[in-house]
């Protein structure tokens, strides 16, 4: 007889300035918590950064009485700075996580930035390999590995909810680009068909949306929604079908507005720069590099 996963709720924040959306995912009989994705806002024009967006997650895990165990991270963004570590410090009891995959992430990088791989593998709380299982509450909870947007993208599946990441965005919106180092076309095709195992009435919310035809965003779908009408992998699309369209496409694609911030902080856990001997925090520009 199969078990029908437990109904999490999922308290959803938009990021208009990065298309980004945030999650509080909650069991609402123990109160246990975690959240999703977390924005750190950063304005690039004058290098400033504030925790609006981040305290907004915070409130509602206080105002809905929760303890949050978790911040995951779907995976080291490029296009919008982690608010996990600033989280952690106001959460003593949370964990940050990410996919083991990120030590491939930080190896590519690493010349780039001078990152050292150990010590920034080492922000992490936990790095989750292959289909580990955790929960919250009496809510289980799986991190599955979904390679393709980059190597170290994870979906969530939380009870009945899944946390796509950037592999599935909207039905109409289709996939996320593939040409990041790392990134790769068929790759995405075969996490996205695993996904698509799930049973359609699974809830499916997206890490980014961006209102296509000038609709209003949205950040829920289901499996059987994306399996039906995903303009890039619905059913009938063949995996040579989907590498072809999804190549053509990145190929158009500029390059993220804040990837050089983002990777800089992101490949640390959220991590900022220890501060110069001016007192101040600087992130660097590499030239020539991307």
């Amino acid at each position: 007889m199969t078990t029908t996963p437990a109904k999490v709720q999922v308290h959803p924040f938009h990021h208009a300035d990065t298309g980004t959306w945030s999650y509080v995912v909650a069991d609402s009989s123990s109160r246990q918590a975690a959240i999703i994705d977390p924005v750190l806002d950063f304005d690039a024009k004058t290098g400033r950064i504030t925790h609006v967006s981040a305290q907004a997650l915070l409130d509602c895990a206080i105002e809905h009485g929760l303890r949050v165990r978790w911040l995951l991270e779907t995976h080291a963004h490029a296009d919008h700075l982690t608010a996990a570590q600033w989280l952690a410090a106001q959460l003593p009891d949370a964990m940050v996580a990410i996919g083991q995959g990120i030590r491939e992430v930080q190896r590519t990088f690493a010349p780039v930035f001078e990152l050292n791989p150990e010590a920034a593998a080492a922000a992490f709380d936990c790095l989750f390999t292959d289909d580990d299982e955790f929960s919250l509450g009496a809510i289980r909870a799986s991190a599955i590995p979904v390679p393709g947007h980059t190597r170290d993208s994870l979906a969530y599946l939380i009870g009945d909810a899944l946390f796509t990441g950037d592999s599935l965005f909207m039905p109409d919106a289709g996939t996320a680009r593939c040409d990041f180092p790392g990134g790769d076309a068929a790759m995405l095709y075969r996490s996205i068909q695993r996904l698509y195992q799930l049973p359609d009435a699974t809830r499916v919310f997206v890490c980014h949306d961006y209102g296509p035809g000038g609709r209003a965003v949205a950040c829920e779908t289901t499996i059987g929604a994306q399996k039906r009408g995903n303009i890039h992998v619905r059913e009938g699309v063949s995996e040579a079908e989907f590498v072809a369209l999804r190549e053509t496409r990145d190929a158009t694609l500029a390059t993220p507005a804040l990837i050089i911030p983002s990777l800089q902080v992101n490949l640390r856990a959220g991590a900022l720069p220890s501060a110069s001997g001016n007192g101040i925090r600087y992130l660097r520009i590499p030239l020539d590099q991307f």
